[in-house]
């Protein structure tokens, strides 16, 4: 069976400095994917490219079986790709109805049709109170949430989320994962990166450990997180986790 997402030693620099060193991964139509490691891993650059953000210097991205490597990130989301950023990004002068509005505007649906889906995506994160609200005052949980309406206003097959859990206190973070298992009880595909081990832990199906631009390890989420490679890769060494 040919996985919904395939990378095949992507590389990347940036002047002298490699950020990506030939990583490859596979990701299967239902799964949910972690990609972990420290500050400077490789991961947001490894991300960008598949999104399309960033042209990898060699390698290739595949989405279902068709090379999408270099392919701007809105070609990419017309074939069913959706990303969320590490830094939430609403349009903070307009509300949370219409946030969403603009995923579903982007799909050439109607006014009427968007406001629709708007409403159902801001129901399915929790949201539907805020619909009239300003999104400049969402907290951190809220933007998230936002974020992720708004990207399954676009219809994903594949949903890349950059640091979900990110600032956000544990109630919620147990809420995110309840959401994020959901979206793939509805058969959705994630890829998450994050520094929250612990929810990482407990989302993803299997981990990918990066560092300095390389893939380090990869399995289930409790071997990947304990390997000695990667404590020392987070911490300097395994003292530091138990100290």
């Amino acid at each position: 069976m040919t996985p919904l997402l395939r990378v095949r030693s992507v590389a990347k620099s940036f002047g002298g400095l490699q950020a990506v060193k030939g990583v490859s991964l596979d990701l299967e139509a239902g799964a949910i994917l972690g990609i972990i490691g420290p500050n400077g891993a490789g991961k947001s650059t490894l991300f960008n490219i598949i999104s399309g953000q960033v042209a990898p210097d060699s390698g290739d991205v595949e989405l279902d079986g068709s090379s999408i490597a270099g392919r701007p990130s809105e070609a990419t989301a017309r074939l069913g790709l959706s990303k969320t950023f590490q830094t939430s990004r609403p349009f903070a002068t307009m509300t949370f109805l219409e946030n969403v509005m603009v995923g579903a505007l982007s799909q050439g649906v109607s006014l009427v049709k968007a406001r629709a889906l708007a409403s159902g995506h801001l129901e399915t994160v929790g949201l539907a109170e805020k619909a009239d609200a300003l999104a400049a005052w969402a907290s951190t949980g809220q933007r998230k949430r936002l974020d992720i309406a708004r990207a399954l206003a676009t219809r994903p097959r594949l949903f890349l989320l950059d640091e979900p859990f990110g600032g956000v206190d544990l109630p919620s973070v147990e809420s995110l994962i309840s959401l994020l298992r959901k979206l793939r009880a509805d058969g959705m595909t994630l890829l998450v990166i994050e520094h929250n081990l612990d929810a990482v832990r407990v989302l993803a199906d299997r981990l990918i450990a990066m560092h300095l631009g390389e893939k380090v390890t990869e399995g289930p989420p409790d071997a990947v997180i304990d390997d000695p490679r990667v404590v020392q890769a987070y911490m300097g060494s395994s003292e530091g986790v138990h100290a």
